[in-house]
């Protein structure tokens, strides 16, 4: 579990995140959710550590990773995987390179327990017998699974994925979300998904975190999010087509 107590982060003199409380429990898919510019990247940011909060903490499974040192946060992010926005492959490397790559740089682990490991995650995406294409012989769907077989390799207790399904069509970005649930799931890890997608906030949505005005607006499950009267949340939520259709539908039951 990630738990967040009274976060804040300014930048200069503009503050962006007010005193932020979240948990993000384990074995489900928690989203950070919400507009452009509410806060969502730099809540992100200061849970990973990229920035450093004005005041709160970040606990991770009860460890305090504002009260760590360099070296201990150093061991916590190997327990990190990341998925990112735009996959983040290395163009030079074939995609069994590219899972290898943290492997290489963080585990001790000898070249034939590498292989095993890759050829573990490359199955668990279903791109089992790939090992030797390159990024660039891959479709977007397949990039971003490679992307996730990479962010696994560790076997990380904490996945944070932006944007999983950023320039995906839809019937890919039901593969990805279908997929990160599973591995959720099946390896009980704590994952959290920072998204715009509705699509993905019905299907996947265990615990649901909406940040408006740099606060932690709202708090829910997919069941309850389209049910809400929350004025700001209904906004958000029925923006889209998809969405104004399952109000109808709602409606006319």
């Amino acid at each position: 579990m990630i738990e967040i107590v009274g976060l804040n982060k300014s930048f200069g003199d503009r503050q962006i995140l007010f005193d932020i409380d979240a948990k993000f429990d384990t074995g489900r898919v928690n989203l950070i959710i919400g507009q452009s510019g509410q806060g969502k990247s730099v809540l992100t940011k200061c849970i990973v550590g990229l920035f450093e909060p004005d005041t709160g903490d970040v606990l991770f499974d009860g460890r305090s990773f504002t009260k760590m040192n360099r070296l201990e946060r150093k061991e916590l992010r190997k327990e990190i995987g990341m998925l990112f926005q735009g996959s983040a492959l290395f163009d030079f490397m074939t995609v069994e390179d590219n899972i290898r790559f943290p492997l290489t740089m963080f585990s001790k682990m000898t070249k034939k327990e590498m292989q095993e490991r890759v050829d573990f995650c490359l199955d668990r995406v279903n791109l089992n017998g790939r090992n030797k294409l390159f990024p660039s012989e891959c479709s977007g769907g397949m990039m971003k699974r490679v992307a996730i077989a990479r962010a696994i390799a560790m076997n990380p207790k904490y996945l944070f994925c932006d944007e999983p399904n950023s320039g995906l069509d839809p019937q890919t970005s039901i593969v990805i979300d279908n997929l990160i649930r599973e591995i959720t799931y099946e390896l009980d890890i704590t994952t959290v998904v920072i998204t715009h997608d509705m699509n993905s906030v019905i299907e996947i949505g265990d615990n649901i975190n909406f940040i408006h005005q740099g606060r932690n607006w709202w708090t829910g499950d997919k069941n309850s999010i389209i049910k809400t009267d929350n004025q700001e949340i209904i906004d958000f939520v029925y923006a889209s087509e998809f969405m104004k259709e399952i109000k109808a539908s709602m409606q006319n039951q």
